[in-house]
């Protein structure tokens, strides 16, 4: 799988420029291109049929490979001024014991609004270092489950994130568009879940 570009939405303080961020990072993108479909295949390639293909999947190799970097794989996130807001998909923890967290979008637009709000209180809360959120390109979301978060839609509400670094004095929050290598009618389709009302 390959990286079509990231937005850096907050990016203040040291640890923006510390030798911490830039291990982070690179765990983050080798992780997403450690995705392949036909696993094995050494490459993602997707079936191009409208809605056809499942997404939590794709996640998998990613997770596994961040697991082996020495991030914990869902983990539960806690914030100091309110209710836990649940698990997380991975997070590494930095100095001071702050974590840095890793959501991969499997649902749908409402859910990476959820997800960038809920990264976005634990930096202004004091308990997070950053996060990243993963989300589909337009192109790759058209193969995917229906209505599955996706760039194009979260992109015109970055302002209001982007206007955090005035409350946030150290830290990074970040998104990640990934696309597919190639698509091939050859190859299998990703399977869907089957939880929900939705499949994914």
């Amino acid at each position: 799988m390959k990286v079509l570009r990231t937005e850096i939405l907050v990016s203040s303080g040291r640890f923006a420029a510390s030798s911490e961020f830039r291990f982070i990072h690179d765990d983050i993108i080798a992780s997403i291109e450690k995705v392949e479909w036909p696993t094995g295949s050494g490459n993602f390639s997707i079936n191009p049929v409208d809605k056809g293909n499942g997404v939590k999947p794709i996640k998998e190799r990613c997770m596994n490979h961040l697991e082996s970097c020495g991030w914990y794989l869902e983990h539960k996130m806690k914030i100091v001024a309110s209710a836990s807001p649940g698990k997380v998909d991975a997070m590494k923890y930095v100095s001071n014991d702050l974590g840095f967290v890793l959501e991969w979008e499997t649902g749908n637009i409402s859910s990476s609004h959820r997800a960038l709000n809920k990264i976005a209180v634990g930096m202004l809360d004091g308990c997070l270092a950053g996060g990243c959120l993963i989300v589909p390109s337009r192109s790759l979301y058209r193969y995917l489950t229906d209505r599955i978060g996706n760039y194009q839609e979260l992109e015109p509400y970055f302002p209001l994130w982007r206007s955090l670094s005035s409350h946030i004095s150290n830290g990074v929050l970040m998104v990640v568009e990934v696309e597919y290598d190639s698509t091939s009618d050859k190859v299998p389709f990703i399977p869907k879940g089957t939880d929900g009302r939705a499949l994914r």
